[in-house]
């Protein structure tokens, strides 16, 4: 934790250095909080490559509020359908969302596999006048990943990047808008990083209501309202670390890709008695689903994992089964522990 710059942020919450004020108490107005986010945005522009043209944004909302302010911004009054790759819960509720706006279509929707993979690229129907086309990189509740960004025609490429932003390294240049909420990777909740090349931003109707607004925010350079400071500090501290402990992106895949194959191979090896819910090529290296072979099973291993203190174990509500996610923030020890205790679970219950 404390590699992870926790120790300045609980310092930082009673005083930054210098300002005699705790980070919850400056205004954002202040030079001290303009260098905060301009740091903060700097490390990002830096860690993914973000080229000059192209807004970085700090947003509050989540990311069901991008749900709505994408299309409000991109959709609504085009004239044009907006393309859906449906691979699980949260681009299905983005779709709904969407079509309060505009006219939608699923250019593919995995329901019929049980949201268990991506699709291949013959498999999508794109109208070639859409407004953009939206993905979600990674599906938590499902546990299923793009290995790759797909090339989806040329068309904007909106991407919710909630779950997996910084986890690996990507291509900006390959988005019109990319966005994330910040608690998996990147922060505290309460921030929502958006990624949008300016002349998209450029287009967002006038008659918007300005904290709807991609141009207004862009322009009121995120501080048009109050930002929540806190949560962009750890932002800035959680990108320090991503620079200067880990070595950037790269080699935050590297680990991240290590500590998913713990679990994986454990899956792969125990003959069915864990079954993961994705398709290999689809698998995520930040959610990893599987069900054991009955529910009496799946409760007592839940049971037993929070006694050797594995927690939160337990799949989304709406699939159930089990989830582990292995978000950067979580050490490979702690990956080793449970790896570990689904062997010995299966030597003993098999």
């Amino acid at each position: 934790i404390e590699d992870r710059h926790a120790g300045a942020g609980q310092r930082d919450l009673l005083a930054l250095p210098g300002t005699g004020m705790s980070i919850l108490e400056i205004s954002h107005r202040s030079k001290v909080f303009e260098g905060i986010i301009q740091a903060a945005e700097a490390n990002l522009r830096k860690l993914l490559s973000i080229p000059e043209d192209y807004h970085v944004l700090f947003l509050q909302g989540g990311a069901l509020l991008q749900f709505d302010m994408v299309p409000m911004n991109l959709l609504r009054g085009s004239g044009k359908p907006a393309e859906y790759v449906v691979t699980g819960s949260w681009a299905k509720k983005a779709m709904d969302e969407a079509a309060t706006q505009g006219q939608v279509h699923a250019a593919w929707d995995g329901a019929g596999c049980n949201y268990n993979r991506v699709p291949l690229p013959d498999e999508l129907r794109l109208d070639p006048n859409a407004a953009y086309v939206y993905i979600c990189s990674n599906e938590t509740i499902q546990g299923i990943q793009y290995p790759a960004i797909p090339v989806l025609a040329d068309l904007p490429l909106v991407c919710d990047s909630s779950s997996d932003l910084l986890c690996r390294p990507v291509d900006i240049r390959r988005f019109a808008v990319l966005f994330a909420c910040a608690q998996k990777n990147a922060g505290p909740a309460g921030v929502t990083i958006v990624i949008i090349r300016k002349d998209i931003a450029a287009r967002s109707p006038k008659d918007l209501p300005s904290m709807l607004n991609y141009r207004v925010m862009a322009e009121g350079k995120s501080l048009f309202n109050t930002p929540p400071t806190f949560a962009v500090y750890m932002v800035k501290l959680v990108t320090d670390w991503l620079i200067n402990k880990v070595g950037g992106l790269e080699a935050m895949h590297q680990q991240n890709m290590a500590k998913a194959r713990l679990l994986y191979d454990v899956i792969d090896k125990c003959g069915g008695f864990y079954a993961g819910h994705a398709d290999r090529d689809s698998r995520s290296i930040m959610n990893v689903t599987f069900r054991l072979p009955n529910d009496a099973l799946e409760n007592q291993f839940l049971k037993e994992a929070k006694q050797r203190g594995l927690h939160e174990l337990k799949g989304h509500r709406s699939v159930g089964g089990c989830r582990a996610s292995i978000y950067n923030a979580m050490p490979l020890e702690g990956v080793q522990l449970l790896r570990d205790f689904m062997l010995e679970f299966y030597e003993k219950a098999k």
